[in-house]
């Protein structure tokens, strides 16, 4: 099943390939809650809404997807948890960096059609990263790695916006990765049943129909039992918590003012697209990190234009 918000946050479930129905009704108990914990209290108990929300698509013809805005389907997580480094970038590298995790505030995401908006600081380059995460569907607190699919509802496509070149480095992590706007999802959640195997999906990500970054979740370093039971040996996760799987940096680049960026994740994920703004009206060279690394450059892509531009 594939569920989002659409509209003025009415929840939604795809109906084929371009329609989608109002299921609104069969939460209307959970009213008037915020959209965040309607859908985390779904999550949570998937069991008894399941079958209600099925019943509702077979009977009802929705309209067409291309009629409604859809909205983030997660619109503010508890948790928002991203794997770092946590990919063998086509063999690049000979073992696995060392498990490893930082946070993203809840007040970062945004959904289908809006956008990420670059900020006034005085950043090397700001990139999107082109991910998987996963949902979880129930409590989890130091779950085993063999245990952990079971903690998962399902997936969706995430970009992990990054102000790269912050200063202090100290605190770099917090200020490259915590900006408002830089968490895009969407625009849909797939349930975990659906998606066989999640370390057999290509990522997609394009720019201005560019493609960028093209990789295969088989290269994840940590694969998702053993980034579960980490993050959740650290703090409890609970229903509607976001694990973002991290990257292949290759195809990583500089994201800048007037972009329209299209992410695409194989098994029914759908395709997340969103604009890139910056009043500063910034440039970047164009070129990737594994296509300036190929002539012997700096990965990062240099600035050309704009405020903050070094002489």
């Amino acid at each position: 099943m594939k569920i989002t918000f659409f509209n003025d946050w009415r929840l939604g479930v795809l109906k084929g390939d371009d329609r989608i129905v109002d299921v609104s009704a069969v939460v209307a108990g959970i009213a008037p809650r915020a959209p965040h914990d309607v859908i985390n209290t779904v999550i949570a108990d998937w069991v008894t809404f399941k079958g209600q929300i099925a019943e509702l698509v077979a009977k009802e013809a929705g309209v067409p997807l291309s009629s409604v805005q859809l909205r983030a389907p997660l619109p503010r997580p508890i948790n928002v948890t991203c794997m770092a480094v946590n990919y063998m970038e086509d063999g690049a590298r000979k073992e696995p960096a060392p498990i490893n995790t930082f946070m993203k505030s809840p007040l970062s995401i945004i959904g289908q059609g809006e956008s990420m908006v670059l900020p006034d600081i005085p950043a090397t380059v700001f990139e999107g990263e082109a991910e998987i995460a996963l949902v979880i569907g129930k409590k989890a607190t130091n779950v085993k790695a063999a245990d952990a699919m079971s903690y998962i509802f399902g997936y969706m496509n995430f970009i992990d916006g990054s102000a790269r070149g912050v200063q202090p480095a100290a605190q770099s992590f917090y200020q490259m990765k915590s900006r408002d706007t830089f968490a895009p999802i969407g625009p849909w959640i797939v349930t975990a049943d659906e998606i066989p195997d999640p370390h057999k999906l290509q990522v997609r990500l394009w720019n201005n129909g560019v493609l960028k970054q093209n990789y295969n979740t088989s290269d994840m370093a940590h694969k998702i039992p053993r980034c579960i039971e980490f993050v959740s040996s650290i703090h409890t996760l609970v229903p509607g918590d976001i694990i973002a799987l991290g990257t292949n940096h290759r195809g990583l680049h500089a994201f800048q003012d007037g972009d329209q960026i299209e992410l695409e994740v194989e098994g029914g994920l759908g395709r997340l697209k969103i604009a890139v703004k910056d009043e500063l009206k910034r440039s970047w060279v164009r070129e990737t990190r594994l296509e300036r690394e190929s002539k012997g450059l700096d990965p990062i892509a240099n600035q050309t234009g704009g405020k903050y531009l070094k002489t």
